[in-house]
């Protein structure tokens, strides 16, 4: 039985997907072999690569003066990519909204002169500093930021204009809203919770600032080899690509990033809604930042919070355990989860409310 996976990643993916990868599994597009098998120099490997940058490039509509990269590591590894890339003059400025904002910040310090210009650790991560009055260095190779907090359920409204070159870490939100990728210099993300299993790193880099990376980066870490090999320079992570692709393709029919963003607008209001006109689960998060994606709430003890868990898996609501530095329940509701899913969630959530209130 199928259940909804309310994982914050790896997440769930759509079924028409996962149906049409097991329908090809054993012999793709009259290969004879399972794409888990067929060399990533094959030219039907080649060719999902294509399409799968093409797909990717409608989507987000993202210019020539870009390049799309798929590449290994998860977007951990791009904490130091970006900086071995970047840091020319060794000074970047980081706003830090989050965990992995955080842990980019921490090594982008090993690399360079990494200072952090704001924060909202002083309210455990539960607003995004304004923008408009973050003072940055003008002596900065980059601005990094977090557009979506995973751990915490934030999100920017709004992104910093910034003189140096933005990089974001997108990982939790890409494709979930449209974005102008022209304010950006660099955006990554893991695929894992919104695109594909996990496996393959989304790196869109402005092509003029992967020229010259540090010395001292090593050769898989350089954004130019991997653009200039066209994301074949070793073996990639080749069924996460195809999968990813597989995802793109069905965006596409559904309507596009425009058309998701709607429907994840309507599925989180869903449930903030429910948890706003309750009094017996809460969300911290100041309102105007709340994640689409990303929805952690509690009840009022720790014992009930895992109670919910439990009997919430019974139900076939499954990963709602929130993280261990949040606690309480955490709804990741991805691209993936459909409205029903949301919806049962909060007919859950009613009963229980009802029997432990």
């Amino acid at each position: 039985m199928r259940v909804y996976n309310f994982s914050a990643g790896p997440s769930m993916l759509p079924l028409e997907v996962l149906e049409e990868a097991q329908k090809e599994f054993l012999d793709f597009a009259g290969t004879g072999m399972s794409v888990t098998e067929i060399s990533h120099r094959d030219k039907a490997f080649s060719a999902i690569v294509e399409e799968a940058e093409a797909n990717l490039r409608e989507l987000m509509n993202i210019p020539d003066n870009y390049c799309v990269l798929f590449v290994q590591g998860g977007a951990s590894q791009q904490f130091a990519a970006v900086p071995l890339n970047l840091m020319h003059n060794g000074k970047a400025d980081y706003i830090v909204t989050g965990n992995f904002a955080k842990k980019a910040w921490q090594e982008g310090k090993i690399y360079g002169d990494a200072r952090m210009v704001a924060s909202s650790e002083d309210k455990t991560y539960t607003y995004i500093p304004d923008v408009d009055k973050i003072a940055f260095n003008d002596d900065s190779d980059y601005v990094h930021i977090t557009s979506n907090n995973t751990i915490f359920g934030t999100r920017y409204i709004k992104f910093p204009k910034t003189k140096a070159p933005l990089v974001c870490d997108m990982s939790s939100e890409i494709l979930s809203r449209e974005v102008d990728v022209n304010q950006f210099g660099v955006i990554y993300a893991g695929a894992q919770k919104n695109l594909a299993p996990a496996g393959v790193t989304i790196v869109i880099a402005r092509k003029d600032l992967i020229e010259n990376p540090l010395p001292i980066c090593p050769t898989m870490l350089k954004w130019k080899t991997q653009a200039d090999n066209g994301s074949l320079y070793n073996t990639p992570p080749c069924f996460s690509i195809y999968m990813a692709n597989l995802v793109l393709r069905h965006l596409k029919k559904i309507g596009g990033v425009k058309e998701i963003n709607k429907i994840n607008e309507y599925k989180a209001g869903l449930l903030y809604d429910f948890i706003d006109n309750s009094s017996y689960y809460t969300n911290n998060v100041v309102k105007e930042f709340r994640s689409i994606m990303n929805v952690p709430f509690v009840t009022p003890s720790k014992e009930t919070d895992e109670k919910f868990v439990k009997e919430a898996k019974a139900e076939g609501l499954v990963t709602l355990k929130g993280h261990r530095l949040v606690g309480g329940m955490r709804a990741s509701i991805y691209n993936a989860m459909p409205v029903e899913g949301v919806k049962k969630l909060i007919e859950f959530m009613k009963k229980f409310e009802k029997e432990n209130a």
